[in-house]
């Protein structure tokens, strides 16, 4: 099907229709498979947005009444003044686009759905010199006046640079978390990080070997980094018997779960979240739920609160035979700090 024909032809299906499908048959992105099938189908739609200019659109046969029609029916996108897309443009690719350069860094990782903490301001990436972007960007935008070391798209930079971006735009923590989601989503192997931190400042090396891929969630990733300056000895992802599988278990009795309002809400989760509790209760478990936003913005606290715990009952199973068996799921393994 030629450019002419796809433009005239029928609308494009919205990503909000592509949800409502996946809803209507039964498919969860709480489920590990259709959390990395929605990374794939976010990645495929990248690739089939084209940017064309007017001209392009003229020379493949369009006239401008044409164009008009096609922008007002919602088969093109104009973006700027002779630019114009084809295909499902999510908001922040248009405001990459309008200000004259592509959607990358914290941004574009945010849309294929990693991990990233702050949520604020598109993050773009401009070609240095090019002095008109800084007149159409949106006040909270971040342009990064950089050239890339891959090609990329014309509207998104590769995930190399994407990656490459966040790991110096973020605080440490913050960097860790989103590495952390990249390897769990396998969107770039441990090999590959390793390459990218052979290209940055020797400053971010030390940030590589807390990167793991463990942690399913920020807040996991945010909790093990917690517990390494506690000095202790934990494991993440346990399976345990009768219970199901736990965040963390902390010197091999204490279970810290990081509740997030994404999959913790509602009176029936919350049901279920304290029958496991009760479950681990009775094989002899403490059980400790802390929120996602505590994880987050109160560190030092939760540290000490943590910390408050072990003083208070570890003394009971310190010596002793009774610490409760495991059956680990294999996705993690005793460290300590």
């Amino acid at each position: 099907m030629n450019l002419s024909s796809t433009i005239l032809g029928s609308p494009q299906v919205s990503p909000q229709d592509h949800e409502t499908d996946h809803r209507a048959s039964g498919i969860r992105q709480s489920c590990r498979m259709p959390e990395k099938k929605r990374m794939l189908d976010r990645l495929r739609e990248l690739h089939r947005i084209q940017i064309l200019s007017r001209n392009d659109l003229r020379e493949a046969g369009l006239s401008t009444h044409a164009i008009t029609r096609a922008v007002r029916g919602g088969r093109l996108t104009r973006i700027r003044n002779g630019v114009y897309a084809v295909g499902d443009v999510p908001e922040d690719v248009q405001t990459a686009l309008h200000v004259g350069g592509r959607i990358s860094c914290v941004s574009l990782l945010r849309l294929l759905g990693i991990f990233v903490l702050e949520a604020t301001g598109v993050h773009i990436q401009v070609r240095p010199h090019l002095s008109r972007s800084r007149d159409r960007r949106p006040p909270d935008a971040v342009l990064h006046w950089v050239a890339c070391d891959d090609v990329g798209l014309p509207h998104a930079v590769s995930i190399d640079d994407a990656v490459r971006q966040s790991i110096r735009c973020q605080a440490p923590r913050a960097a860790i978390a989103t590495l952390d989601s990249v390897l769990h989503h396998r969107l770039l192997t441990r090999e590959h990080l390793v390459s990218i931190f052979q290209g940055l400042p020797e400053r971010y090396r030390p940030l590589l070997a807390l990167v793991d891929g463990i942690a399913e969630s920020g807040p996991e990733s945010f909790m093990k980094l917690i517990l390494r300056t506690l000095g202790v000895r934990f494991e993440m992802q346990v399976e345990i018997q009768e219970v199901g599988r736990a965040d963390f278990v902390v010197e091999g009795w204490l279970i810290i779960e990081c509740d997030s309002r994404e999959f913790h809400q509602g009176w029936d989760q919350q049901m279920r979240d304290r029958a496991r509790d009760l479950g681990a209760a009775r094989l002899g478990y403490v059980s400790i739920r802390v929120p996602a936003m505590d994880i987050f913005t109160r560190q030092g606290e939760v540290r000490e609160a943590i910390r408050a715990v072990i003083v208070a009952f570890g003394p009971r199973w310190r010596g002793t035979a009774s610490v409760p068996k495991l059956r680990r799921s294999g996705r993690g393994k005793p460290r300590s700090g």
